[in-house]
C-alpha cells in the first residue's frame, strides 16, 4: 500500500501526521509529507487509512498495490 497528498489540496492542519506519524511527516512550513517514498510499513495501514480519512480537503490518495 502506498500513500501520496496532493500538494495543491493540501492545506496544513496536520491531521495525516498526528494520526500516522510512521507514514506522514511535515513540512518546514507545517504542510504534509509522505515519508519512506510513500511506501506504507507493514502494520502501519490503519493508521495510514484513519489519517486519509481525516483530511478535511481529502487531498491523501491510496495507492493499493498487489
Amino acid at each position: 500500500m502506498k500513500v501520496h497528498i496532493d500538494t495543491g489540496r493540501c492545506q496544513g492542519h496536520g491531521r495525516c501526521y498526528d494520526l500516522a506519524p510512521g507514514v506522514f511527516g511535515e513540512d518546514g512550513e507545517g504542510y504534509g509529507t509522505v515519508l519512506n517514498g510513500g511506501v506504507v510499513p507493514a502494520g502501519e495501514e490503519q493508521q495510514a487509512r484513519l489519517a486519509v480519512s481525516n483530511c478535511p480537503e481529502r487531498a491523501i490518495d491510496v495507492i493499493e498495490e498487489s
